[in-house]
């Protein structure tokens, strides 16, 4: 029997972030396809669409109008997943059919006046200013609600209904399963070990540079070793941080640098405007953001969806 090859043989990884193994199998993507295959969209969105709530000087669907904005431009959601005057669920002793209070506000923030401009497309010094919006909101909502979301869907494939450069922004009265599992498993990991996990884990990607894309001064960006979405990357300070709003203003243009280095390269993998979901977590707020949170490390997660070509993606079962 061949001995074990990594790159050609099944095994399961130990996804310590999520507690969970994920499994492996890199022989499949020598398999033919004939599965679904996405129309690429050959369609030239244009710089401003009078018909687009997102561009300046629209009006949306609730009446209200838009600024002229000429960078970002923040509005509540107007259609919220998360409202905070809203009536308690009554209480419940069945273990099966349990609820609890949700309560939370919703916001769209729009990274640019043009439509036809993405992240990759945009200076350095935009980027900044899409950063620093993110960290005003961040502080603002953070007082307030014990966790703040900001995530990105790229592309109509990502469910992304508007072309227009733009994010969410979800602030809840609670912290979502994923990010409670983090919150939980890298405290396992400090406690254990006095250091915080992904502190320890970048510092051997960057020993072993076999997974790192791209770098600079202030963070990596890596191929996580447990990753389940093809082409799924990983945004790491080279510092302890613990959320948005402790970046110093070299550690915001660092990060300016590197969101605009690996956004160009998805783009130049396929030569399509590349798709993903994305976000950023880090330490919780609210009634948390006086605990003791040393063990939480503030990153990004990039998931783009595309497999093998810009018409063929990944499905998750």
């Amino acid at each position: 029997m061949a001995s074990f090859n990594p790159t050609d043989h099944q095994h399961l990884r130990w996804n310590p972030l999520r507690g969970e193994w994920v499994l492996v199998s890199p022989h499949r993507m020598k398999r033919p396809w004939s599965g679904q295959v996405e129309k690429t969209s050959d369609e030239e969105i244009p710089e401003f669409d009078p018909k687009n709530p997102l561009c300046p000087g629209v009006k949306r669907s609730n009446g209200e109008t838009n600024p002229v904005y000429d960078s970002t431009f923040v509005f509540q959601n107007d259609f919220p997943a998360l409202l905070e005057d809203v009536p308690s669920p009554p209480n419940t002793q069945d273990p099966l059919f349990r609820m609890q209070e949700a309560r939370g506000t919703c916001r769209v923030m729009c990274f640019h006046p043009k439509s036809n401009i993405t992240v990759p497309l945009m200076t350095r010094d935009e980027i900044r200013s899409v950063i620093d919006r993110w960290i005003e909101q961040q502080e603002e909502l953070g007082q307030k609600f014990e966790w703040v979301q900001i995530f990105e869907n790229k592309g109509a494939i990502m469910g992304c209904s508007n072309p227009h450069p733009h994010c969410q922004i979800w602030a809840s009265s609670y912290i979502p399963n994923e990010a409670q599992v983090k919150n939980e498993t890298q405290r396992s990991y400090f406690l254990e070990h006095g250091r915080p996990l992904l502190m320890d884990y970048v510092k051997k990607e960057c020993e072993k540079k076999e997974r790192l894309v791209v770098e600079n001064e202030h963070w990596v960006v890596v191929v996580p070793y447990w990753a389940v979405w093809p082409f799924e990357t990983m945004v790491i300070p080279k510092v302890h941080v613990l959320r948005f709003t402790d970046l110093s203003s070299d550690q915001r243009n660092s990060l300016a640098d590197i969101m605009k280095r690996i956004t160009s390269k998805y783009d130049n993998l396929f030569q399509t405007n590349f798709p993903y979901s994305m976000g950023w977590h880090g330490a919780p707020t609210g009634k948390y953001a006086k605990d003791d949170m040393s063990h939480w490390v503030f990153h990004g997660i990039y998931y783009p969806p595309l497999l093998r070509s810009a018409s063929v993606k990944k499905f998750m079962v």
